[in-house]
Protein backbone atom coordinates (compact mmCIF):
# COMPACT_ATOMS: atom_id res chain seq x y z
CA UNK A 1 0.00 0.00 0.00
CA UNK A 2 1.38 3.98 -0.57
CA UNK A 3 2.56 4.89 2.39
CA UNK A 4 0.47 8.22 1.44
CA UNK A 5 -2.74 6.36 1.63
CA UNK A 6 -1.89 5.02 5.14
CA UNK A 7 -4.51 6.62 7.46
CA UNK A 8 -3.40 8.34 10.61
CA UNK A 9 -4.49 10.06 13.60
CA UNK A 10 -4.17 14.30 12.98
CA UNK A 11 -4.08 16.52 16.10
CA UNK A 12 -5.71 19.25 14.18
CA UNK A 13 -8.10 19.16 11.19
CA UNK A 14 -5.61 21.82 9.90
CA UNK A 15 -2.26 19.98 9.88
CA UNK A 16 -3.98 17.33 7.89
CA UNK A 17 -4.98 20.65 5.41
CA UNK A 18 -1.29 21.75 5.33
CA UNK A 19 -0.29 17.70 4.59
CA UNK A 20 -2.44 17.63 1.85
CA UNK A 21 -0.86 20.79 0.42
CA UNK A 22 2.20 19.37 0.71
CA UNK A 23 1.56 16.31 -1.11
CA UNK A 24 -0.17 18.54 -3.77
CA UNK A 25 3.84 20.08 -4.38
CA UNK A 26 2.64 23.43 -2.94
CA UNK A 27 5.44 25.63 -2.26
CA UNK A 28 4.01 28.82 -1.52
CA UNK A 29 0.77 30.38 0.34
CA UNK A 30 -0.38 33.61 -0.05
CA UNK A 31 -2.62 34.99 2.31
CA UNK A 32 -3.77 37.06 5.67
CA UNK A 33 -4.55 35.14 8.87
CA UNK A 34 -7.58 35.87 10.72
CA UNK A 35 -9.16 33.96 14.38
CA UNK A 36 -11.02 31.81 11.72
CA UNK A 37 -8.16 30.34 9.64
CA UNK A 38 -5.33 30.68 12.07
CA UNK A 39 -4.75 27.26 13.11
CA UNK A 40 -3.88 26.34 9.19
CA UNK A 41 -1.09 29.19 9.35
CA UNK A 42 0.02 28.20 12.42
CA UNK A 43 0.26 24.58 11.28
CA UNK A 44 2.21 26.02 7.85
CA UNK A 45 5.23 26.94 10.44
CA UNK A 46 5.78 22.88 10.71
CA UNK A 47 5.91 22.61 7.49
CA UNK A 48 8.04 22.55 4.22
CA UNK A 49 5.77 25.91 2.86
CA UNK A 50 6.41 29.06 3.01
CA UNK A 51 4.10 31.75 4.29
CA UNK A 52 3.76 34.94 2.19
CA UNK A 53 1.76 37.51 4.06
CA UNK A 54 -0.23 39.95 1.65
CA UNK A 55 -1.45 43.43 2.06
CA UNK A 56 -5.08 42.78 0.56
CA UNK A 57 -6.39 39.22 0.01
CA UNK A 58 -7.04 40.40 -3.55
CA UNK A 59 -3.62 40.65 -4.87
CA UNK A 60 -2.87 36.98 -2.65
CA UNK A 61 -5.17 35.33 -5.62
CA UNK A 62 -3.24 37.67 -8.17
CA UNK A 63 -0.18 36.20 -6.95
CA UNK A 64 -1.02 32.51 -6.90
CA UNK A 65 -2.75 32.86 -10.21
CA UNK A 66 0.73 34.24 -11.54
CA UNK A 67 2.30 30.76 -10.08
CA UNK A 68 -0.23 29.20 -11.64
CA UNK A 69 0.18 30.35 -14.95
CA UNK A 70 3.41 30.13 -15.17
CA UNK A 71 4.01 26.48 -13.44
CA UNK A 72 0.75 24.61 -14.37
CA UNK A 73 0.02 23.69 -10.97
CA UNK A 74 -2.23 25.96 -8.81
CA UNK A 75 -0.97 28.40 -7.01
CA UNK A 76 -2.75 28.89 -3.61
CA UNK A 77 -4.18 31.67 -1.53
CA UNK A 78 -5.40 31.55 1.98
CA UNK A 79 -7.68 34.32 4.15
CA UNK A 80 -9.74 34.19 6.58
CA UNK A 81 -13.57 34.49 7.33
CA UNK A 82 -16.03 37.27 6.12
CA UNK A 83 -14.41 40.31 4.40
CA UNK A 84 -11.34 38.44 4.03
CA UNK A 85 -13.28 36.06 1.68
CA UNK A 86 -15.08 38.78 -0.03
CA UNK A 87 -11.93 40.84 -0.75
CA UNK A 88 -10.50 37.63 -2.27
CA UNK A 89 -13.69 37.34 -4.79
CA UNK A 90 -12.27 39.50 -7.44
CA UNK A 91 -8.55 37.77 -7.70
CA UNK A 92 -10.42 34.27 -8.05
CA UNK A 93 -12.67 35.70 -10.57
CA UNK A 94 -10.09 37.39 -12.72
CA UNK A 95 -8.12 33.92 -12.26
CA UNK A 96 -10.88 31.63 -13.22
CA UNK A 97 -11.92 34.08 -16.35
CA UNK A 98 -7.97 34.52 -17.07
CA UNK A 99 -7.47 30.35 -17.24
CA UNK A 100 -4.87 30.45 -14.17
CA UNK A 101 -5.18 27.79 -11.46
CA UNK A 102 -5.91 28.78 -8.38
CA UNK A 103 -6.94 27.24 -5.22
CA UNK A 104 -8.56 29.38 -2.70
CA UNK A 105 -8.78 28.30 1.05
CA UNK A 106 -10.91 30.48 3.21
CA UNK A 107 -12.14 30.01 6.80
CA UNK A 108 -15.33 30.08 7.89
CA UNK A 109 -17.43 29.78 11.47
CA UNK A 110 -17.86 27.37 13.35
CA UNK A 111 -20.93 24.90 11.99
CA UNK A 112 -22.60 25.58 14.70
CA UNK A 113 -22.82 29.18 14.36
CA UNK A 114 -23.83 29.14 10.53
CA UNK A 115 -27.39 30.03 11.50
CA UNK A 116 -26.39 32.91 13.50
CA UNK A 117 -26.32 36.35 13.27
CA UNK A 118 -22.66 36.25 14.44
CA UNK A 119 -19.73 38.13 13.31
CA UNK A 120 -17.67 37.16 9.99
CA UNK A 121 -20.53 35.09 9.06
CA UNK A 122 -21.02 34.76 4.95
CA UNK A 123 -22.25 32.05 2.79
CA UNK A 124 -18.88 32.28 0.74
CA UNK A 125 -20.01 28.98 -1.19
CA UNK A 126 -22.82 30.36 -2.87
CA UNK A 127 -20.64 33.87 -2.94
CA UNK A 128 -17.71 31.98 -5.08
CA UNK A 129 -19.94 29.17 -6.88
CA UNK A 130 -20.48 31.97 -9.63
CA UNK A 131 -17.15 32.68 -10.22
CA UNK A 132 -15.35 29.53 -10.15
CA UNK A 133 -14.76 25.94 -11.46
CA UNK A 134 -15.59 24.10 -7.66
CA UNK A 135 -16.89 25.86 -4.54
CA UNK A 136 -17.47 23.42 -1.60
CA UNK A 137 -17.53 23.61 2.13
CA UNK A 138 -15.53 21.13 4.27
CA UNK A 139 -18.46 19.76 6.38
CA UNK A 140 -16.67 17.00 8.21
CA UNK A 141 -12.70 16.55 9.06
CA UNK A 142 -12.79 13.04 7.62
CA UNK A 143 -13.37 14.85 4.04
CA UNK A 144 -10.54 17.60 4.60
CA UNK A 145 -8.02 15.65 2.02
CA UNK A 146 -11.07 14.45 -0.28
CA UNK A 147 -12.08 18.07 -0.93
CA UNK A 148 -8.48 19.92 -0.97
CA UNK A 149 -7.54 17.17 -3.65
CA UNK A 150 -10.34 17.86 -5.79
CA UNK A 151 -9.91 21.50 -5.34
CA UNK A 152 -6.59 21.00 -7.17
CA UNK A 153 -8.05 18.62 -9.62
CA UNK A 154 -10.70 21.15 -10.80
CA UNK A 155 -8.24 23.97 -10.81
CA UNK A 156 -5.72 22.24 -12.88
CA UNK A 157 -7.33 20.03 -15.98
CA UNK A 158 -9.40 21.18 -19.00
CA UNK A 159 -9.23 25.06 -19.14
CA UNK A 160 -7.43 25.62 -15.68
CA UNK A 161 -9.43 28.24 -13.60
CA UNK A 162 -10.07 28.73 -9.81
CA UNK A 163 -11.33 26.07 -6.59
CA UNK A 164 -12.56 27.53 -3.67
CA UNK A 165 -12.83 25.47 -0.28
CA UNK A 166 -14.68 27.00 2.83
CA UNK A 167 -12.50 25.12 6.21
CA UNK A 168 -15.06 25.97 9.75
CA UNK A 169 -13.32 26.59 12.26
CA UNK A 170 -14.25 23.61 14.50
CA UNK A 171 -13.20 21.88 11.66
CA UNK A 172 -9.51 22.75 11.67
CA UNK A 173 -9.48 23.26 15.07
CA UNK A 174 -10.38 19.44 15.86
CA UNK A 175 -8.40 16.38 16.04
CA UNK A 176 -9.20 14.05 13.00
CA UNK A 177 -8.06 11.01 11.36
CA UNK A 178 -7.76 10.12 7.80
CA UNK A 179 -4.98 9.62 4.77
CA UNK A 180 -3.34 12.14 2.81
CA UNK A 181 -4.20 11.71 -1.10
CA UNK A 182 -1.41 11.57 -3.51
CA UNK A 183 -1.33 14.14 -5.98
CA UNK A 184 -2.64 13.31 -9.04
CA UNK A 185 -0.89 14.14 -12.73
CA UNK A 186 -2.61 16.05 -15.32
CA UNK A 187 -4.87 13.41 -16.69
CA UNK A 188 -3.59 12.07 -19.99
CA UNK A 189 -5.74 13.28 -23.16
CA UNK A 190 -5.21 11.83 -26.33
CA UNK A 191 -5.73 14.21 -29.88
CA UNK A 192 -8.79 14.49 -31.39
CA UNK A 193 -10.41 11.76 -34.06
CA UNK A 194 -8.06 11.02 -36.52
CA UNK A 195 -10.99 11.20 -39.08
CA UNK A 196 -12.17 14.45 -37.68
CA UNK A 197 -7.83 15.95 -38.18
CA UNK A 198 -8.03 14.85 -41.54
CA UNK A 199 -11.07 16.73 -42.45
CA UNK A 200 -9.74 20.04 -41.08
CA UNK A 201 -6.72 18.87 -43.11
CA UNK A 202 -8.66 18.78 -46.25
CA UNK A 203 -10.09 22.14 -45.29
CA UNK A 204 -6.74 23.74 -45.22
CA UNK A 205 -5.96 22.06 -48.20
CA UNK A 206 -8.52 23.67 -50.25
CA UNK A 207 -8.81 27.14 -48.37
CA UNK A 208 -7.54 30.42 -50.17
CA UNK A 209 -7.25 32.87 -47.04
CA UNK A 210 -7.40 30.68 -44.09
CA UNK A 211 -6.35 31.82 -40.55
CA UNK A 212 -5.39 31.16 -37.36
CA UNK A 213 -6.71 32.96 -34.05
CA UNK A 214 -4.70 31.47 -31.33
CA UNK A 215 -5.96 31.78 -27.35
CA UNK A 216 -4.85 31.65 -24.02
CA UNK A 217 -4.46 27.54 -23.90
CA UNK A 218 -2.07 28.30 -27.46
CA UNK A 219 0.63 29.61 -25.46
CA UNK A 220 1.05 26.65 -23.03
CA UNK A 221 4.69 25.76 -23.49
CA UNK A 222 3.68 22.43 -24.91
CA UNK A 223 1.23 24.12 -27.29
CA UNK A 224 2.92 26.77 -28.25
CA UNK A 225 6.27 24.11 -29.99
CA UNK A 226 3.38 22.14 -31.58
CA UNK A 227 1.85 25.38 -32.99
CA UNK A 228 5.06 26.45 -34.38
CA UNK A 229 5.75 23.17 -36.04
CA UNK A 230 2.08 23.48 -37.57
CA UNK A 231 3.38 27.01 -38.56
CA UNK A 232 6.00 25.65 -40.28
CA UNK A 233 4.54 22.94 -42.52
CA UNK A 234 1.51 25.35 -43.48
CA UNK A 235 2.91 29.07 -43.57
CA UNK A 236 -0.44 30.00 -42.61
CA UNK A 237 -1.26 33.56 -41.03
CA UNK A 238 -1.65 33.86 -37.84
CA UNK A 239 -3.26 35.97 -35.00
CA UNK A 240 -3.62 36.40 -31.26
CA UNK A 241 -5.44 37.21 -28.49
CA UNK A 242 -3.80 39.60 -25.74
CA UNK A 243 -3.48 36.27 -23.82
CA UNK A 244 -1.55 34.50 -26.20
CA UNK A 245 1.37 36.75 -26.32
CA UNK A 246 4.63 34.80 -27.42
CA UNK A 247 2.98 31.88 -28.44
CA UNK A 248 4.39 32.37 -32.10
CA UNK A 249 7.84 32.21 -32.84
CA UNK A 250 10.30 34.36 -34.64
CA UNK A 251 10.60 32.38 -37.40
CA UNK A 252 6.92 33.36 -38.56
CA UNK A 253 7.11 36.41 -37.22
CA UNK A 254 6.09 37.74 -41.27
CA UNK A 255 2.90 35.85 -41.31
CA UNK A 256 1.89 37.14 -37.46
CA UNK A 257 -0.86 39.58 -38.00
CA UNK A 258 -0.41 40.78 -34.20
CA UNK A 259 -2.72 40.74 -31.01
CA UNK A 260 -6.28 41.27 -31.29
CA UNK A 261 -8.87 42.46 -28.46
CA UNK A 262 -11.21 45.20 -27.53
CA UNK A 263 -11.51 46.56 -31.13
CA UNK A 264 -11.90 45.06 -34.33
CA UNK A 265 -9.57 47.53 -36.09
CA UNK A 266 -6.10 45.54 -36.31
CA UNK A 267 -4.36 43.72 -39.00
CA UNK A 268 -5.49 40.08 -37.38
CA UNK A 269 -8.98 41.68 -38.00
CA UNK A 270 -8.68 42.94 -40.95
CA UNK A 271 -7.46 38.95 -41.87
CA UNK A 272 -10.35 37.68 -39.89
CA UNK A 273 -12.51 39.59 -42.06
CA UNK A 274 -11.15 38.41 -45.08
CA UNK A 275 -10.79 34.61 -43.98
CA UNK A 276 -12.60 31.54 -45.71
CA UNK A 277 -11.21 29.57 -43.17
CA UNK A 278 -10.96 30.80 -39.04
CA UNK A 279 -9.04 27.94 -36.60
CA UNK A 280 -9.18 28.88 -32.93
CA UNK A 281 -6.65 26.98 -31.39
CA UNK A 282 -6.70 27.11 -27.48
CA UNK A 283 -9.65 30.33 -27.60
CA UNK A 284 -12.05 31.01 -25.86
CA UNK A 285 -15.44 33.87 -26.20
CA UNK A 286 -14.01 35.42 -22.94
CA UNK A 287 -10.84 36.31 -24.40
CA UNK A 288 -12.40 38.51 -27.58
CA UNK A 289 -16.06 38.97 -28.00
CA UNK A 290 -17.10 36.55 -31.05
CA UNK A 291 -19.27 39.34 -32.78
CA UNK A 292 -16.34 41.37 -32.94
CA UNK A 293 -14.29 39.41 -35.27
CA UNK A 294 -16.43 36.80 -37.12
CA UNK A 295 -18.69 37.74 -39.92
CA UNK A 296 -19.63 34.55 -40.27
CA UNK A 297 -18.32 34.02 -43.93
CA UNK A 298 -15.67 31.58 -42.86
CA UNK A 299 -15.86 27.74 -42.08
CA UNK A 300 -15.30 27.92 -38.46
CA UNK A 301 -12.98 25.07 -36.53
CA UNK A 302 -12.18 24.74 -32.55
CA UNK A 303 -9.34 23.15 -31.20
CA UNK A 304 -9.31 22.78 -27.70
CA UNK A 305 -9.23 20.75 -24.62
CA UNK A 306 -13.44 21.18 -24.64
CA UNK A 307 -15.70 21.73 -26.72
CA UNK A 308 -16.88 25.32 -27.73
CA UNK A 309 -18.93 27.32 -25.65
CA UNK A 310 -21.26 27.70 -28.57
CA UNK A 311 -22.75 31.13 -29.07
CA UNK A 312 -24.73 33.26 -32.10
CA UNK A 313 -21.21 34.31 -33.18
CA UNK A 314 -19.06 30.85 -32.07
CA UNK A 315 -20.72 28.03 -33.94
CA UNK A 316 -17.80 26.09 -35.05
CA UNK A 317 -18.24 23.54 -38.07
CA UNK A 318 -15.72 21.18 -36.95
CA UNK A 319 -14.10 20.88 -33.26
CA UNK A 320 -10.85 18.97 -32.53
CA UNK A 321 -11.21 18.48 -28.52
CA UNK A 322 -8.53 16.63 -26.89
CA UNK A 323 -4.67 17.35 -26.42
CA UNK A 324 -3.99 20.46 -28.11
CA UNK A 325 -0.26 19.29 -28.98
CA UNK A 326 -1.25 15.87 -30.04
CA UNK A 327 -3.64 17.40 -32.57
CA UNK A 328 -1.72 20.19 -33.85
CA UNK A 329 1.36 17.35 -34.43
CA UNK A 330 -0.99 15.14 -36.14
CA UNK A 331 -2.45 17.67 -38.31
CA UNK A 332 1.02 18.73 -38.99
CA UNK A 333 1.54 15.38 -39.98
CA UNK A 334 -1.20 16.22 -42.89
CA UNK A 335 0.01 19.21 -44.22
CA UNK A 336 1.85 18.60 -47.26
CA UNK A 337 2.15 22.18 -48.93
CA UNK A 338 2.88 25.99 -47.78
CA UNK A 339 0.32 28.26 -48.31
CA UNK A 340 0.29 30.95 -51.06
CA UNK A 341 -1.02 33.82 -50.29
CA UNK A 342 -3.74 36.08 -52.00
CA UNK A 343 -2.73 39.57 -52.83
CA UNK A 344 -4.92 40.90 -50.35
CA UNK A 345 -3.43 38.93 -46.87
CA UNK A 346 -0.03 39.69 -48.86
CA UNK A 347 -0.64 43.45 -48.50
CA UNK A 348 -2.43 43.39 -44.99
CA UNK A 349 0.75 41.49 -43.45
CA UNK A 350 3.86 44.07 -45.49
CA UNK A 351 1.74 46.70 -44.30
CA UNK A 352 1.74 45.36 -40.50
CA UNK A 353 5.39 44.45 -40.95
CA UNK A 354 5.66 48.34 -42.12
CA UNK A 355 4.29 49.65 -39.33
CA UNK A 356 6.57 47.28 -36.91
CA UNK A 357 9.72 48.43 -38.70
CA UNK A 358 8.29 51.52 -38.75
CA UNK A 359 8.21 52.07 -34.72
CA UNK A 360 11.65 50.34 -34.61
CA UNK A 361 13.27 52.90 -36.50
CA UNK A 362 11.61 56.12 -35.40
CA UNK A 363 9.44 55.55 -32.26
CA UNK A 364 12.35 57.15 -30.39
CA UNK A 365 12.45 60.35 -32.23
CA UNK A 366 8.84 60.85 -30.29
CA UNK A 367 10.40 63.93 -28.29
CA UNK A 368 7.22 65.65 -26.60
CA UNK A 369 7.29 65.57 -22.79
CA UNK A 370 4.81 64.49 -21.26
CA UNK A 371 5.85 60.96 -23.62
CA UNK A 372 3.81 59.35 -26.36
CA UNK A 373 2.79 56.13 -25.59
CA UNK A 374 4.84 54.41 -28.57
CA UNK A 375 7.77 56.07 -27.47
CA UNK A 376 7.64 54.32 -24.08
CA UNK A 377 6.76 51.05 -25.65
CA UNK A 378 9.79 51.58 -27.92
CA UNK A 379 12.05 52.27 -24.83
CA UNK A 380 10.50 49.04 -22.78
CA UNK A 381 10.90 46.76 -26.33
CA UNK A 382 14.87 47.35 -25.44
CA UNK A 383 14.47 46.61 -22.01
CA UNK A 384 12.31 43.41 -22.38
CA UNK A 385 14.36 40.92 -23.99
CA UNK A 386 13.90 37.01 -23.60
CA UNK A 387 14.87 36.21 -20.07
CA UNK A 388 12.46 39.28 -18.99
CA UNK A 389 9.00 38.41 -17.75
CA UNK A 390 6.71 41.35 -18.53
CA UNK A 391 2.98 41.42 -16.38
CA UNK A 392 0.76 44.33 -17.66
CA UNK A 393 -2.23 45.94 -15.73
CA UNK A 394 -5.20 46.94 -17.17
CA UNK A 395 -5.56 50.61 -18.92
CA UNK A 396 -5.39 52.77 -22.34
CA UNK A 397 -1.32 52.08 -21.77
CA UNK A 398 -2.31 48.08 -22.09
CA UNK A 399 -3.69 48.89 -25.88
CA UNK A 400 -0.68 50.27 -26.37
CA UNK A 401 1.43 47.50 -25.35
CA UNK A 402 -0.57 44.66 -26.51
CA UNK A 403 -0.73 46.13 -30.33
CA UNK A 404 3.28 46.86 -30.42
CA UNK A 405 5.37 45.42 -28.15
CA UNK A 406 6.24 41.72 -29.41
CA UNK A 407 7.62 38.69 -27.63
CA UNK A 408 8.37 35.27 -28.67
CA UNK A 409 8.77 33.36 -25.32
CA UNK A 410 4.98 31.47 -24.84
CA UNK A 411 3.78 32.52 -21.32
CA UNK A 412 6.48 35.77 -21.24
CA UNK A 413 3.77 38.36 -21.16
CA UNK A 414 0.83 38.21 -18.78
CA UNK A 415 -2.26 40.68 -19.84
CA UNK A 416 -6.02 40.59 -18.47
CA UNK A 417 -8.77 40.82 -20.73
CA UNK A 418 -11.28 38.18 -19.50
CA UNK A 419 -12.42 40.55 -16.49
CA UNK A 420 -9.99 43.60 -17.38
CA UNK A 421 -9.01 44.01 -13.91
CA UNK A 422 -7.23 46.47 -12.61
CA UNK A 423 -4.42 46.26 -9.98
CA UNK A 424 -2.97 42.77 -11.25
CA UNK A 425 0.53 43.48 -12.65
CA UNK A 426 2.58 44.55 -9.21
CA UNK A 427 1.15 40.94 -7.59
CA UNK A 428 1.32 39.55 -10.70
CA UNK A 429 5.18 40.10 -10.95
CA UNK A 430 5.67 39.13 -7.23
CA UNK A 431 4.59 35.78 -8.04
CA UNK A 432 6.09 35.40 -11.59
CA UNK A 433 9.39 36.32 -9.87
CA UNK A 434 8.68 33.69 -6.81
CA UNK A 435 8.70 31.12 -9.71
CA UNK A 436 11.86 31.99 -10.96
CA UNK A 437 14.04 34.21 -9.00
CA UNK A 438 16.66 34.16 -11.24
CA UNK A 439 14.57 36.39 -13.85
CA UNK A 440 14.10 39.78 -13.84
CA UNK A 441 10.01 40.43 -14.15
CA UNK A 442 8.91 43.65 -15.30
CA UNK A 443 5.40 45.25 -14.15
CA UNK A 444 3.45 47.93 -15.66
CA UNK A 445 0.42 49.74 -14.75
CA UNK A 446 -1.49 53.25 -14.93
CA UNK A 447 -1.50 55.33 -11.97
CA UNK A 448 -4.54 54.39 -11.15
CA UNK A 449 -4.40 50.43 -11.24
CA UNK A 450 -1.32 50.80 -9.74
CA UNK A 451 -2.74 52.82 -6.35
CA UNK A 452 -4.92 49.92 -6.01
CA UNK A 453 -2.64 46.88 -5.39
CA UNK A 454 0.73 49.23 -4.63
CA UNK A 455 0.68 48.28 -1.25
CA UNK A 456 2.28 44.90 -2.24
CA UNK A 457 5.19 47.60 -2.59
CA UNK A 458 6.21 46.81 0.90
CA UNK A 459 5.90 43.13 0.15
CA UNK A 460 8.29 43.08 -2.97
CA UNK A 461 10.73 44.63 -0.48
CA UNK A 462 10.16 42.41 2.37
CA UNK A 463 10.75 39.49 -0.36
CA UNK A 464 13.79 41.41 -1.96
CA UNK A 465 11.81 40.59 -5.36
CA UNK A 466 13.68 41.91 -8.41
CA UNK A 467 10.94 43.11 -9.92
CA UNK A 468 10.71 46.77 -11.83
CA UNK A 469 7.50 48.39 -11.93
CA UNK A 470 6.71 50.98 -14.78
CA UNK A 471 3.78 53.56 -13.99
CA UNK A 472 2.36 55.68 -16.87
CA UNK A 473 1.08 58.86 -15.03
CA UNK A 474 -1.84 60.83 -16.43
CA UNK A 475 -4.22 61.37 -13.01
CA UNK A 476 -6.75 60.24 -14.75
CA UNK A 477 -8.42 56.58 -15.53
CA UNK A 478 -7.68 57.01 -19.11
CA UNK A 479 -9.21 53.69 -20.68
CA UNK A 480 -12.79 55.06 -19.18
CA UNK A 481 -11.86 58.37 -20.03
CA UNK A 482 -11.67 57.60 -24.09
CA UNK A 483 -14.66 55.81 -24.20
CA UNK A 484 -16.71 58.55 -22.33
CA UNK A 485 -15.11 61.12 -24.49
CA UNK A 486 -16.30 59.30 -27.53
CA UNK A 487 -19.87 58.30 -26.45
CA UNK A 488 -21.32 61.19 -24.50
CA UNK A 489 -18.44 63.87 -25.68
CA UNK A 490 -17.28 64.74 -21.78
CA UNK A 491 -15.90 63.68 -18.61
CA UNK A 492 -17.03 61.91 -15.77
CA UNK A 493 -15.57 60.42 -12.72
CA UNK A 494 -11.95 59.77 -14.23
CA UNK A 495 -9.79 61.75 -12.95
CA UNK A 496 -7.81 62.26 -10.04
CA UNK A 497 -4.84 64.06 -7.94
CA UNK A 498 -1.33 63.74 -8.72
CA UNK A 499 1.49 61.54 -6.62
CA UNK A 500 5.07 61.77 -6.06
CA UNK A 501 5.65 57.86 -7.19
CA UNK A 502 9.22 58.68 -6.35
CA UNK A 503 9.24 59.65 -2.68
CA UNK A 504 6.27 57.07 -2.63
CA UNK A 505 8.25 53.84 -3.55
CA UNK A 506 11.55 55.08 -1.59
CA UNK A 507 8.70 55.31 1.79
CA UNK A 508 8.46 51.49 1.30
CA UNK A 509 11.86 50.90 0.49
CA UNK A 510 12.13 50.80 -2.78
CA UNK A 511 14.37 52.59 -5.15
CA UNK A 512 12.00 55.10 -6.95
CA UNK A 513 13.18 57.01 -10.43
CA UNK A 514 10.96 59.73 -11.77
CA UNK A 515 11.40 60.58 -15.86
CA UNK A 516 11.82 64.09 -15.80
CA UNK A 517 12.14 64.97 -19.85
CA UNK A 518 12.20 62.63 -22.81
CA UNK A 519 15.69 62.49 -23.14
CA UNK A 520 15.64 60.66 -19.76
CA UNK A 521 13.76 58.38 -20.60
CA UNK A 522 15.24 55.26 -21.92
CA UNK A 523 18.93 56.18 -18.97
CA UNK A 524 16.39 56.38 -16.51
CA UNK A 525 14.69 52.96 -17.24
CA UNK A 526 18.63 51.49 -17.77
CA UNK A 527 19.16 52.41 -14.16
CA UNK A 528 16.16 50.86 -12.79
CA UNK A 529 16.75 47.60 -14.45
CA UNK A 530 20.14 47.49 -12.97
CA UNK A 531 18.63 48.19 -9.55
CA UNK A 532 18.64 43.88 -7.62
CA UNK A 533 15.72 44.40 -6.28
CA UNK A 534 12.35 46.40 -6.26
CA UNK A 535 12.27 49.65 -8.06
CA UNK A 536 9.65 51.66 -9.31
CA UNK A 537 9.54 54.53 -12.45
CA UNK A 538 7.29 56.85 -12.89
CA UNK A 539 6.77 58.25 -16.62
CA UNK A 540 4.46 60.85 -17.53
CA UNK A 541 2.78 60.24 -20.83
CA UNK A 542 0.49 61.87 -23.04
CA UNK A 543 -2.42 60.50 -24.16
CA UNK A 544 -4.07 62.64 -26.91
CA UNK A 545 -3.90 60.21 -29.48
CA UNK A 546 -5.89 57.73 -27.38
CA UNK A 547 -8.68 58.06 -29.49
CA UNK A 548 -6.71 57.10 -32.58
CA UNK A 549 -7.24 53.72 -31.01
CA UNK A 550 -10.66 53.34 -31.95
CA UNK A 551 -10.11 53.87 -35.74
CA UNK A 552 -8.06 52.12 -38.23
CA UNK A 553 -4.57 53.76 -36.94
CA UNK A 554 -1.74 53.24 -39.08
CA UNK A 555 1.85 54.40 -37.60
CA UNK A 556 2.36 56.46 -40.57
CA UNK A 557 -0.22 59.28 -38.99
CA UNK A 558 2.01 59.32 -35.79
CA UNK A 559 5.66 58.58 -36.46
Amino acid sequence: MNSEKQSRQWAHGADMVVAQLEAQGVKQVFGIPGAKIDKVFDSLLDSSIDIIPVRHEANAAFMAAAVGRLTGKAGVAMVTSGPGCSNLITGIATANSEGDPVVALGGAVKRADKAKLVHQSMDTVAMFSPVTKYAVEVNSPEAIAEVVSNAFRAAEQGRPGSSFVSLPQDIVDQPTSGAILPASGPALMGPAPESAINDVAKLIESAKNPIILLGLMASQPANSAALRRLLEKSRIPVTSTYQAAGAVNQEHFTRFAGRVGLFNNQAGDRLLHLADLIICIGYSPVEYEPSMWNSGDATLVHIDVLPAYEERRYVPDLELVGDIAETLNLLANRIDHTLELSPRASEILVDRQHQRDLLDRRGASLNQFALHPLRIVRAMQDIVNSDVTLTVDMGSFHIWIARYLYSFRARQVMISNGQQTMGVALPWAIGAWLVNPGRKVVSVSGDGGFLQSSMELETAVRLNANVLHIIWVDNAYNMVAIQEEKKYQRLSGVEFGPVDFKAYADAFGAKGFAVESADALEPTLRAAMDVDGPAVVAIPVDYSDNPLLMGQLHLSQIL
